[in-house]
């Protein structure tokens, strides 16, 4: 079996439970070196055969699941957050089909969750946002034409970028060309959730500047939208007490 896991946004004791105990039960570990925190190593048991993906093709890292399989051994696949944003997992998986290699995915906590505890922030604010997009800037890895970062700005929903540190001119270029003023609250967060952790709240303008401040040049994301600053909003209406609910009737 060889099981996906989440290693959750940075913190070592943010992997779920479940994450944890496949980690203490895994006979071979293979984990993104260059995101996941170390730490998370220190649950693996003795004898356990460790492989850093950050070193490796994927041929490479295929072979060492099969190799794995042949001997019955439990793999774990160690990726950054949740394996499901950007963790280039379908094309591992696709390849498991072909061999009839059963596999699960459990889930973890995003860094777009890390970094929304950074600022104590809440995404979908009544009145402000009720939608979250998640995207990056096209570099080396291209991004679908329809998915360009003006047609999304254009919608002014609160907008996560990931894996675009190094391209923060561009960035706020086509945000304002999407439709964001200059002046729209932004953040960017750096390592959510790890001991050196950095958030700083600044604008769609100032996005560039104010990471080259903070030295700040990879392994970070971006927040876009009125909700960073935390603008004017309405309460929730689930716990109005002029609304009533399945559970709760509205008081007179």
């Amino acid at each position: 079996m060889i099981n996906f896991v989440g290693a959750g946004s940075g913190a070592p004791d943010l992997i779920t439970v479940r994450g944890m105990n496949l980690l203490k039960e895994a006979d071979v570990i293979i984990y993104a070196g260059s995101l996941v925190n170390p730490q998370l190593l220190d649950y693996a048991k003795e004898g356990c055969e460790i492989y850093n993906s950050a070193l490796m093709t994927l041929e490479e890292v295929l072979e060492v699941m099969y190799k794995a399989e042949e001997e019955g051994k439990k793999t774990v696949r160690l990726h950054t957050g949740d394996p499901c944003l950007y963790g280039a997992i379908r094309e591992q998986m696709d390849e498991l089909d072909k061999k009839e290699i059963q596999y699960k995915s459990t889930p973890g906590v995003s860094s777009f969750c890390g970094a929304a505890s950074a600022l104590n922030l809440e995404y979908t604010l009544p009145d402000v946002s009720q939608s979250v997009i998640i995207t990056r800037m096209a570099g080396r890895t291209p991004v679908p034409e329809k998915e360009e970062i003006a047609s999304f700005a254009a919608h002014q929903a609160t907008m996560v970028v990931f894996l675009s540190t190094g391209l923060l001119e561009k960035l706020s270029e086509r945000l304002i060309a999407g439709g964001y003023t200059a002046d729209t609250p932004a953040a960017i967060v750096y390592k959510a959730t790890w001991e050196d952790e950095k958030a700083i709240v600044c604008t769609v303008g100032t996005l560039a500047k104010t990471a080259k401040e903070n030295n700040i040049t990879k392994t970070a994301l971006m927040i876009i939208g009125d909700v960073v600053t935390h603008s004017k909003y309405n309460r929730s209406e689930l716990y109005n007490p002029a609304f009533t609910t399945e559970f709760r009737k509205a008081s007179k």
